[in-house]
């Protein structure tokens, strides 16, 4: 396999996140789901909605998301709706809750784990692509949260987030607790189901992008996050989820800011990057890529 294309902007703002996507050179078709996290209420690192605005008017996007699979304030759609509100987005663009009325089975080849099926929020079937825009930073069960979790985990139901939790045990998201001992089954896991998304779109009809912003080791679904420890890296955008992750994790290992000790830490505790192996081994993309800096293009 050749290597994949990474683009990259150190700046952070919404004319960037635009001209990266456009230098993806893809056309996202139809009906465009806009996969983000809304952010746990008490949280505050999760992406500016006039951050992304200007691309999912661009898009004609819809903003989507699921319910949570642990009982905090985006357990049930009600809650979910209004921290949508409290925390901006219902402004910006159109929003949807993907699993708000039901779930759905999709079946793929392969994996150990999971059965072949992976459980998504019905209104999947609403959308003919979709942009993965994460907020690339650490997870205190993944060790990072990137595209690759944002397909995984962030598209799955709240039954299907406990499926994946579980590795494929229970789909009760209070029973799940009873089995996450096995960190790498479930970091296998979330690579199974990105296979299932991506069979299910094709990958014509997806893209990714990662903001690496507010560093925090925590994920946006924690309420209450540790600070960011070290600088802002920039936006990173592929077609390839597999490239994207392995970029971001490196770039942060490459760093010579010394705020990065305790996101590199929680990385390297949680074994973060073998979701990464895992995807790669499913050929969902490639670990070897081509860093494309987009900062000077166009400039005479």
């Amino acid at each position: 396999m050749e290597k994949a294309r990474v683009y990259f902007t150190k700046e952070i703002s919404a004319e960037a996140l635009v001209r990266i996507y456009e230098r993806l050179g893809i056309t996202l078709q139809e009906k465009v789901a806009v996969k983000i996290s809304t952010g746990e209420p008490g949280g505050h690192n999760f992406l500016n909605p006039q951050l992304i605005q200007k691309l999912v008017h661009q898009l004609n996007g819809t903003i989507v998301e699921c319910c949570t699979a642990y009982r905090g304030k985006r357990f049930d759609p009600e809650s979910h709706w209004q921290a949508i509100k409290d925390h901006g987005f219902y402004e910006i663009a159109p929003c949807d809750l993907l699993d708000e009325e039901g779930q759905i089975p999709l079946h793929f080849e392969g994996g150990t784990h999971l059965k072949g099926v992976n459980y998504v929020g019905s209104h999947l079937t609403h959308y003919n692509s979709m942009l993965l825009l994460s907020h690339f930073k650490g997870h205190a069960m993944g060790g990072f949260g990137g595209a690759l979790k944002n397909m995984s985990i962030g598209v799955a139901s709240r039954e299907g987030k406990a499926w994946i939790h579980s590795v494929g045990i229970t789909k009760d998201p209070d029973e799940m607790w009873n089995h996450v001992q096995d960190q790498d089954g479930f970091l296998e896991s979330m690579a199974e189901a990105d296979k299932a998304v991506i069979e299910y779109f094709g990958k014509e009809n997806l893209a990714y992008i990662n903001v690496a912003n507010n560093l925090s080791i925590d994920c946006d679904c924690d309420s209450n996050p540790k600070d960011p420890e070290m600088k802002d890296i920039g936006i990173f955008a592929s077609l390839d989820p597999v490239a994207l992750d392995q970029c971001c994790y490196d770039q942060i290992l490459a760093s010579q800011d010394e705020g990065k000790a305790s996101l590199v830490e929680r990385m390297r505790e949680k074994h973060a990057i073998h979701t990464v192996e895992a995807a790669s081994l499913l050929h969902l993309g490639t670990r070897e890529y081509e860093l494309i800096c987009i900062d000077d293009e166009g400039v005479e």
